[in-house]
């Protein structure tokens, strides 16, 4: 029936008019920032998980940057380790060669001394951003040096707790006193020199051991938790990015329905004036 009071089709046009520039008005939006779900009101559920991973990773990364800090802290306490180590070897080389009755023994102490002074440089030197791993208080006022290397989410809430990497120094200042090895002036002091710096060589590669696992546990996580970092943002771009393949697809289809759709309301609207020829 048709009527000059109620168009029905021009409603019907208008509406599915509408519902279509919607669309149109949303695929737009999803091309230019790239997001399907770019706020909470476009899928709460999704965003807030989205929101929660992404916060996550944020934390992930400055972790991240800390283990990297931890490792240079630690390549730098390795080093002086295996320099000691060097060191003390070398030391014994010296007291082993005074093991004789013609070794000119003060030459040899002096030698000797050297290198202790030198380990005792070495161990106050081998520190970054304050830490002294070869010391007996490594610089913050004890013996471990924690390192966060990760944080543990409870399932099905927000709350983390912290996870940690615990060094515990070697204390070389104190297991490593070549300063107090015997002074070599005759052949038997000489052989008590040898036996004591051997007691020292055994723990001070004990203590650079240690401290290369500490450094090895660092760097694996700190590559567990790079990789943990990319699942994370690559988990939250298949959840909220835009497929821009299929949006711009999508884009074309609603503007040919839109044109269309355009057309069927100007049709609908005509519709009156075929009423009005009826009375001519």
């Amino acid at each position: 029936m048709s009527s000059i009071l109620t168009n029905s089709s021009a409603m019907v046009a208008l509406q599915t008019l509408k519902t279509i520039n919607t669309g149109l008005s949303k695929t737009q939006n999803e091309i230019s920032t790239g997001k399907s779900i770019a706020s909470a009101k476009d899928n709460a559920a999704i965003w807030s998980i989205a929101k929660v991973m992404d916060t996550d990773a944020s934390s992930f990364k400055v972790i991240g940057d800390q283990l990297s800090v931890a490792e240079s802290t630690l390549a730098v306490g390795v080093a002086g380790a295996e320099q000691i180590v060097g060191l003390l070897k070398d030391m014994k080389d010296l007291a082993a060669g005074a093991a004789n009755d013609t070794a000119d023994f003060d030459k040899v102490q002096d030698a000797i001394k050297a290198k202790s002074d030198q380990i005792t440089a070495i161990i106050d030197g081998s520190q970054l951003n304050g830490i002294a791993l070869l010391k007996t208080d490594i610089g913050n006022g004890g013996a471990t040096y924690d390192v966060l290397a990760s944080l543990d989410r409870t399932s099905g809430t927000v709350a983390t707790t912290a996870v940690s990497i615990t060094v515990t120094g070697p204390d070389f200042e104190a297991n490593v006193d070549a300063a107090g090895v015997t002074a070599v002036a005759d052949k038997a002091s000489a052989l008590t020199a040898v036996g004591e710096i051997e007691a020292l060589i055994d723990t001070a590669i004990e203590g650079a051991a240690t401290l290369g696992a500490a450094a090895s546990r660092v760097t694996d996580q700190k590559e567990f938790v790079g990789k943990l970092v990319d699942s994370l943002k690559n988990g939250i771009s298949s959840m909220v990015d835009a497929d821009m393949e299929a949006a711009s697809a999508k884009l074309q289809a609603l503007q040919v329905q839109q044109q269309l759709a355009t057309q069927s309301l100007s049709i609908a609207n005509q519709a009156p004036q075929n009423i009005l020829s009826l009375f001519r």
